[in-house]
C-alpha cells in the first residue's frame, strides 16, 4: 500500500530569527540598551550595532519571504526596544515598529509567530538585578509579555516565551540571561533556571486564561545525544541528558511540574534554586498548545571524559564528542537528517501535543563575487534531507507536525556575532567589519526554495 505525502493545506513554511540579529537601530527612536549593544566586535565578530538593518529593511525582506511562498515569519519583540530600561515607561515608538512589522506580515498573508525573550537582556536589569537571578526581573519580564500579548493577540496567534528554553539548565545560561556577577555555580544555574520557568508559566496562564483563539508553546534547543559506544556508562548518561535538558521542560511544559528524576537530584544534593511557596502551583497552571524547537545536529557522550559527582547538567561539557559516523560542516556540526525524524517521532510519541520545529539549518562560509549565483548545493541537500525526513516522521511514523521554518534565510550574523557563519538562502552583503551596501542577493538555495514551497513541499 503507497502510503499518501501530501502536506497539509495549513502547514507553515517559513524563516525564523532573532531581534538583535536582524534589526540594528540600536540606539533611534527611543531603544534602550540591551546586553548585545555593548559588546565590542572582535577580530572574528562584529558588533551587534546594525545586523542586517531590518528595521528600515524590513518590507524588502518580507518581499523575499512571500516571493518564496513563505506563511509563517517567527521574530523576537526586543525587550529593551519596547521598555528601554526593562522595567518603566513602555517606548511607544518601539511598539510602533512592531505593529509595522507584524501588519507588513498580514498583508503578504505570512503569519506572524512571537518569542519574547532571546538572550538579549535589558543591560538595566543586567547591571541592577543580575538579569534573571533576580525575581524583580521576572516581575519584569511577565508585566512586558503581558503587555505585548494584549497589544498583538488580535493579529499574532502563535507565541513562545524562551528562545532555546533548556540552555537555561546549561553551562550557557551565564551568558544568555543577564548574570553579570556571581560564582557560576551550579545554584545559580538552577535558580535562573527556575526563575525563566514561573515567568514562562505566568504567561502560558495569562494567554489561557483570556485568548480563545491565541496558540502558546515551550520551545527548546534539541541536540540529540547519541551514547558514543555501546558501553551501557555512555547510554546511560545519553539518557539522563535527554531528561535533563529535554524531558524536564516538555514535562513541565505539558504537564506542568519537573521531572521526577531532576527533582530527585535537587533534593539529593541539596541545591537552593529558590523554590518558594506557591511555585508549584504556578508551574502547574502549564499547557502547551504546541512543543516547538531548533534542530541543527545531534552529538554523542563518553561518559569516561565526565568527571565522577559532575551534574548532568554539565556532562556535555567534558563528554561531548562528533559522531565518526556522520559528516559535518567546518564548524563540527554534524549533518543527521534521521537523528532530525528520530525526535520528531519520539518526542510526538512521548507527549501527544503536536510539534513545530522552528529553527533548522545549516551554516556555511559564502562569498559573493559581486557577480555571480552562490551555489549552495550543500545548503539545498541539507534542507531537501531534513524535510524528507520530517515527512517520514509525519506520514511513516504519525507525528503531527505544524509546519517548518528554517533558520537565519536571509543572512544574518550567527549568534555569536559572526556573519561569515551563513544560513540564509538570501546572500546579505556586508562582512564582519564593513556592513558594505546590505544588499539582499538570492543563493541557489532560494530558487530550489521558492520551487519546493510553490508546491506545499509535496515535491522535493
Amino acid at each position: 500500500m503507497e502510503v499518501s505525502r501530501r502536506m497539509p493545506k495549513d502547514f507553515f513554511w517559513g524563516n525564523s530569527v532573532s531581534s538583535m540579529q536582524t534589526e540594528g537601530a540600536w540606539n533611534i527612536d527611543g531603544k534602550g540598551q540591551s546586553v548585545y549593544d555593548v559588546r565590542p566586535a572582535t577580530e572574528h565578530t562584529a558588533d551587534w550595532h546594525d545586523a542586517i538593518d531590518e528595521y528600515h529593511r524590513y518590507d524588502e525582506d518580507l518581499d523575499l519571504m512571500q516571493a518564496m511562498h513563505m506563511n509563517m515569519y517567527r521574530i523576537q519583540i526586543s525587550w529593551s526596544r519596547v521598555v528601554p530600561d526593562g522595567d518603566g515607561e513602555f517606548n511607544p515608538a518601539g511598539i510602533a515598529f512592531y505593529d509595522r512589522l507584524v501588519d507588513g506580515m498580514l498583508k503578504r498573508g505570512i503569519t506572524p509567530m512571537i518569542c519574547l525573550y532571546h538572550f538579549d537582556m535589558p543591560l538595566a536589569l543586567a547591571q541592577k538585578e543580575n538579569g534573571f537571578m533576580s525575581r524583580h526581573t521576572v516581575d519584569a519580564f511577565v508585566r512586558f509579555g503581558k503587555k505585548m500579548i494584549e497589544h498583538f493577540a488580535d493579529r499574532v496567534k502563535y507565541w513562545i516565551t524562551f528562545n532555546e528554553h533548556n540552555l537555561y539548565f546549561t553551562s550557557e545560561v551565564f551568558n544568555i540571561s543577564g548574570y553579570e556577577h556571581g560564582d557560576r555555580s551550579l545554584n545559580d544555574l538552577y535558580t535562573i533556571f527556575h526563575h525563566t520557568m514561573l515567568a514562562h508559566a505566568q504567561l502560558d496562564a495569562f494567554v489561557h486564561s483570556h485568548y480563545d483563539d491565541v496558540q502558546f508553546g515551550g520551545m527548546i534547543a534539541y541536540t540529540p545525544v547519541y551514547p558514543a559506544t555501546s558501553k551501557p556508562n555512555d547510554v546511560f548518561a545519553a539518557r539522563q541528558l535527554d531528561q535533563f535538558l529535554n524531558n524536564n521542560l516538555n514535562d513541565a511544559f505539558v504537564h506542568g511540574h519537573y521531572a521526577h528524576e531532576v527533582l530527585t537530584f535537587i533534593n539529593n544534593h541539596d541545591i537552593d534554586y529558590d523554590h518558594q511557596v506557591g511555585d508549584d502551583q504556578i508551574l502547574a497552571a502549564m499547557h502547551a498548545d504546541f512543543l516547538a524547537f531548533s534542530y541543527y545536529r545531534t552529538t554523542t557522550i563518553n561518559a569516561d571524559k565526565v568527571p565522577a559527582g559532575t551534574a548532568p547538567n554539565h556532562y556535555l561539557d567534558y563528554g561531548m564528542e562528533s559522531n565518526r559516523f556522520l559528516k559535518a560542516n567546518q564548524w563540527g556540526w554534524t549533518i543527521d537528517p534521521l537523528g532530525f525524524r528520530n525526535m520528531i517521532t519520539d518526542l510526538y510519541n512521548r507527549y501527544d501535543v503536536p510539534v513545530f520545529p522552528i529553527e533548522n539549518g545549516i551554516g556555511l562560509e559564502e562569498h559573493w563575487d559581486g557577480e555571480h549565483m552562490i551555489e549552495d548545493d550543500l545548503r539545498i541537500q541539507y534542507h531537501r534531507d531534513h524535510i524528507a525526513a520530517m515527512k517520514d516522521a509525519m506520514f511513516l511514523d504519525g507525528a503531527k507536525v505544524l509546519g517548518y521554518l528554517g533558520w537565519g534565510l536571509i543572512d544574518i550574523p550567527s549568534s555569536h556575532a559572526d556573519i561569515e557563519k551563513r544560513y540564509g538562502v538570501v546572500y546579505v552583503n556586508r562582512s564582519n567589519h564593513d556592513l558594505k551596501d546590505l544588499k539582499r542577493v538570492p543563493k541557489k538555495s532560494y530558487y530550489w526554495l521558492q520551487s519546493v514551497l510553490a508546491k506545499n513541499g509535496d515535491e522535493l
